[in-house]
């Protein structure tokens, strides 16, 4: 009994270990935000600020307007892209699952075709902007992904195909339910830890997407967040690269480490602060799939 309770001390011990192993660096991150430029400069990061200073967000509060904007679309195109996107995923993976399905496996294996080869940078930017015509609109955020990953699509197959029981499909069909109701009523409810592994995964590649803004949106009112402060980054560098002396003057009076530091913090910081709203759904999909009778 004793050995156990050592043994347990020390599985407690390693996690929390690795628990401030992995808080360490966005501690640092957060701080190094608040410090002085100079002080950066002259002493390195550190985890108590030697010279505490706002400036760095100051700076990006002169753009406050288009922030703030910034974040209302990607809060939109987060929630928009995450819901329908999941949609999509569920409802081609259901009839994937199905082995009375016709032509299952050759639909199997173009979902998995897509996780190999692709029609490349300029094919695609060809057919969103020629044939979707999402060029400078919010679509542009949304479309492209949700035409959609085969990772997930698979994983949702197989956690169908291993875990939801036929029998209970067979009986609901004795009953006289439509297939539309034994997916919405049974499956999906079934589901709920695979829908919240995949919900989270598509969540935060939507809130962290630069990609589809870089390429298909070029009018600033239509950045999200991502897109915003990268063009933020970009023109900070600009000013540290450029040999002009206007320019030189204008980077020295710039707190660039800490505003980098604060461009990574904005970035992060809501989905963290909201994570452990939605914490309790994610944690209540899994308890219900972990136990089968």
């Amino acid at each position: 009994m004793k050995s156990n309770h050592m043994n347990q001390y020390a599985v407690n011990l390693i996690f929390i270990l690795m628990a401030c192993a992995s808080i360490f660096p966005f501690v640092l991150l957060v701080m190094a935000s608040f410090t002085d430029q100079k002080a950066i400069i002259n002493d390195g990061y550190s985890l108590l600020p030697s010279v505490f200073s706002l400036e760095a967000y100051k700076y990006m509060m002169k753009s406050s307007t288009s922030l703030f904007r910034a974040y209302g679309i990607t809060v939109f195109i987060t929630i928009i892209g995450t819901v329908v996107g999941l949609a999509i995923s569920t409802m081609l993976a259901y009839p994937l699952s199905r082995s009375d399905m016709p032509l299952r496996k050759v639909m199997s294996f173009l979902v998995f075709f897509t996780l190999l080869f692709n029609g490349g940078l300029v094919s695609t930017y060809l057919i969103y902007t020629e044939f979707f015509h999402i060029k400078n609109t919010i679509w542009a955020l949304i479309i492209p992904g949700l035409l959609t990953n085969g990772f997930y699509i698979l994983l949702i197959r197989t956690f169908f195909s291993t875990s939801i029981p036929a029998a209970i499909i067979e009986s609901a069909y004795i009953d006289g339910a439509s297939e539309f109701k034994i997916f919405y009523r049974i499956v999906l409810p079934l589901s709920l830890p695979i829908l919240a592994t995949i919900g989270l995964m598509l969540g935060i590649s939507y809130w962290n997407d630069w990609f589809n803004g870089l390429i298909f949106v070029t009018d600033s009112k239509l950045f999200s967040i991502q897109n915003m402060l990268n063009r933020m980054l970009s023109d900070i560098q600009f000013l540290q690269k450029s040999s002009m002396t206007n320019a030189a003057q204008a980077s020295s009076n710039i707190p660039t480490d800490s505003v980098r530091m604060a461009i990574a913090v904005i970035g992060i910081v809501p989905i963290f602060c909201a994570y452990p709203f939605f914490q309790k759904f994610f944690v209540k999909g899994l308890t219900l799939g972990a136990v089968k009778g």
